[in-house]
């Protein structure tokens, strides 16, 4: 005799979900995770200025703060919108200043990293040499390029090179070094020559801290231009800087530290994207990363 089939067993059988159904719900879990953490990471840090800007500006009315001392983040907005088209001219010279100096530390640093990386006397002779430049306070130098180039737009570059170099030579040279031996046998066994193999391979592997450096680099460049209009400038948000400064119009000091900021954060975001689009498995596994940590 047979045994006649459980209908219960049958029905749920039937609401059992394909892999496809499983893969399909894992996709869309995921996807709404990302999306919940791209908002978090826009919604958080704009709650957090929003309230930081609350509280000083409460601060400032109660407690009647002078505003030569500090300013209300209304009066700065104020003297932002009064001096704007000054703001946009001072920051053009600097963002001059700053892209000069960054492309300089780029077309020297990467280079020089790349003869200590294929040369290690060169690296032993030329590295006390970079950590003493390091050690130099460039403010100290701003004048000296000042007696030796004038008042013109090279000794600001120049400072700017300085102070931005250093992470582009380190990280590029760290990043050409730091390869695993077997990613090299593997290009050379698929018959890679030298060349395929460094550009291919150990540059690509590279590219990551190669990024990170030029990320530092031109944070750095714009400090850079800044210490050089402090020291020699007649033009610029530095020199901007020293002119309310001497003025006590601090709204305005406020607002010219508002416009290096907005070129700081802008050169980053488009280093950023620039990593995005040239090593986009490597961001994506960091934005991987960062979601499942949040």
């Amino acid at each position: 005799m047979t045994t006649p089939a459980d209908p219960h067993a049958e029905t749920v059988e039937a609401r059992l979900p394909t892999i496809e159904e499983v893969e399909a719900n894992v996709q869309r879990l995921r996807a709404q995770r990302e999306a919940r953490a791209r908002t978090a990471g826009i919604v958080y840090p704009i709650l957090a200025v929003v309230g930081v800007l609350v509280l000083w500006e409460a601060a400032a009315r109660v407690f009647a703060i002078p505003a030569f001392i500090l300013p209300a983040p209304s009066l700065i907005a104020a003297s932002l919108a009064a001096h704007f088209g000054l703001i946009l001219y001072q920051g053009w010279v600097t963002t001059s200043e700053i892209l000069l100096g960054f492309g300089l530390s780029i077309a020297i640093g990467v280079p020089l990293a790349l003869a200590i990386f294929l040369s290690p006397a060169f690296a032993r002779a030329v590295y006390p040499l970079l950590i003493s430049s390091q050690a130099i306070p460039k403010v100290a130098v701003a004048p000296l390029f000042i007696v030796w180039f004038g008042f013109s737009l090279l000794p600001k570059v120049l400072i700017a090179f300085l102070i931005a170099f250093f992470p582009v030579v380190i990280n590029t040279a760290v990043g050409l070094a730091t390869i695993e031996p077997e990613k090299i046998l593997l290009a050379q066994s698929m018959g890679f020559g030298a060349a395929a193999t460094f550009f291919k391979v150990r540059l690509a592997n590279a590219l990551p801290l190669i990024f990170g450096g030029l990320k530092i680099s031109i944070t750095l460049a714009v400090v850079g231009a800044v210490v050089g209009e402090f020291v020699g400038g007649d033009a610029g948000l530095g020199y901007l800087l020293m002119v309310a400064n001497g003025s006590m119009d601090t709204p305005l000091l406020f607002a010219a530290i508002f416009g290096l900021t907005v070129l700081g954060v802008a050169f980053f975001l488009l280093i950023e994207i620039a990593e995005r689009l040239a090593i986009p498995r490597h961001a994506e596994r960091q934005r991987a990363g960062a979601h499942e940590s949040m």
